[in-house]
């Protein structure tokens, strides 16, 4: 199975941290985590690797979201073969599209939905390279 293509499947998991810097030792040396550092519009995000292979990324929670009360939190993604069109079938089904669909350059397209009990989870297309 590959989850970067197979609809359904989790992939990423994503920890949005009141301070990204502070709170990376405490994975790292908790899960023997490495990090790489990317430089990214809103600040850096932390590719976390676990055996060599990226699983997932910490980032400091953008300002309006933290002066809104969200609390540090972790989410994953779940790749599906068309975000827009899961993001209309997640309305449709009682539930709510939150944030986007929107793209990530370089990454793919996605959007937050949360389900009709208010559980909130992110989906993905991944963008594959050509070839």
């Amino acid at each position: 199975m590959n989850p970067y293509q197979t609809h359904g499947a989790f992939r990423w998991h994503e920890l949005m941290a009141r301070d990204a810097d502070a709170v990376l030792p405490f994975y790292k040396t908790l899960f023997g985590w490495t990090v790489e550092t990317e430089s990214m519009p809103d600040g850096p995000y932390h590719v976390v690797k676990a055996g060599g292979e990226s699983v997932g990324g910490v980032m400091t929670m953008p300002p309006h979201l933290a002066q809104g009360g969200m609390p540090p939190a972790w989410g994953c993604y779940v790749t599906v073969n068309d975000v827009d069109a899961t993001a209309a079938q997640a309305a449709a089904l009682g539930g709510k599209v939150v944030h986007g669909p929107e793209d990530i350059p370089g990454i793919g397209r996605f959007a937050v939905i949360v389900d009709p009990q208010g559980a909130a989870i992110s989906v993905i297309t991944y963008k594959m390279p050509a070839g």
